[in-house]
């Protein structure tokens, strides 16, 4: 007599287990990429872990499917959480005009501080890398930069 054990694998194909209970061998049954049905014999080790990866599968297909009704549920939502939304004229006119204010009080601020603003938020240099391309202490340039921050918000604040 022969047991078949039928197992989900992938669009909506399946991969066979057989165990021969007269000859107590285990077989694979399976299809290739050209469709072509083949049969192999398996130790029962290898049997085993098919089984525990069988399960496995079993339950990471159900947690998938769990997470995708979870998902639909917000669908409705997804423009509102797009990561690239639309920018309004109005936010796209706000904006232009806060980073014009910004670059106008930069620019009023002492050489050593608008060097070192410039070089911190858009160079994306570190503090460290600051210190040490004008050859100063890191102490110094986080100094800098924090007076230039306190200047910057007085001079936004007007």
């Amino acid at each position: 007599m022969i047991i078949i054990i039928k197992n989900w694998i992938e669009d909506n194909e399946y991969s066979e287990v057989q165990y021969d209970t007269d000859t107590k061998k285990y077989f694979s049954c399976f299809r290739d990429g050209l469709k072509k049905r083949h049969r192999i014999e398996i130790t029962e080790d290898v049997a085993e872990v098919y089984f525990n990866a069988s399960k496995i599968l079993k339950k990471f297909k159900h947690e998938y499917e769990r997470h995708i009704e979870h998902s639909e549920i917000y669908d409705n939502n997804l423009n509102e959480r797009a990561m690239d939304k639309p920018i309004s004229l109005e936010d796209e006119v706000i904006r232009k005009s806060t980073f014009e204010d910004v670059r106008n009080a930069i620019e009023q601020l002492p050489d050593i501080q608008k060097r070192r603003i410039k070089d911190m938020y858009f160079n994306h240099y570190t503090q460290q890398q600051i210190a040490d391309k004008e050859n100063t202490s890191l102490r110094a340039v986080q100094y800098s930069l924090h007076i230039a921050l306190d200047n910057l918000k007085k001079i936004l604040n007007k």
